[in-house]
């Protein structure tokens, strides 16, 4: 069955649906490293994506923008050369009523009686200016690090921005 699209869960209505231990059958999450690239080096610039807007970004998408960054940054500047970490992890689990089409469908599905649905996936809740994404790199890799957090954006649902942490003295000569 199609996944439905994700203007139906973009808006944070409600508490959080989070219990797990009370549901059954919640998918795995696909996002599965939050860590990506060389951990253990000193970087002298650091930048991070801000969420512009409150929104629930599902796990499809934090994994997304995980790949897309990762693999711009491998090839440009190297694996070893950045540090990227994904700072929301997707609690909040998504439900759905599914609906049955087609001929008969009208005996077969109930409509709104009973809707509380089953679970269709995860989403992570995020706040107006909350950072999403943390990148430490080079003074030399910070051009493409800028890209591929830019391409990265592009798959959540709320408009970003990206700021300069640390390091602005060393981009200035």
């Amino acid at each position: 069955m199609a996944r439905k699209p994700n203007s139906m869960y973009r808006q944070v209505k409600g508490p959080a649906y989070t219990r797990r231990d009370y549901m059954g059958g919640v998918p795995m999450s696909r996002i599965t490293q939050f860590n990506v690239g060389n951990p253990k080096m000193d970087f002298p610039v650091e930048m991070s994506v801000y969420a512009k807007e409150s929104c629930q970004i599902r796990h499809t998408a934090l994994e997304a923008a995980r790949i897309v960054a990762n693999r711009y940054l491998s090839r440009k500047v190297g694996s070893l050369n950045f540090h990227m970490k994904i700072l929301v992890y997707p609690h909040h689990v998504l439900r759905e009523n599914k609906q049955a089409t087609g001929a008969g469908a009208d005996r077969v599905s109930q409509g709104m009686r009973a809707a509380f649905g089953k679970a269709v996936g995860t989403a992570a809740r995020v706040k107006r200016g909350q950072r999403l994404i943390h990148l430490r790199t080079t003074k030399v890799g910070f051009p493409h690090a800028k890209a591929a957090l830019r391409k990265a954006g592009m798959k959540f649902p709320t408009p970003i921005r990206i700021e300069l942490d640390k390091g602005e003295e060393l981009l200035r000569m």
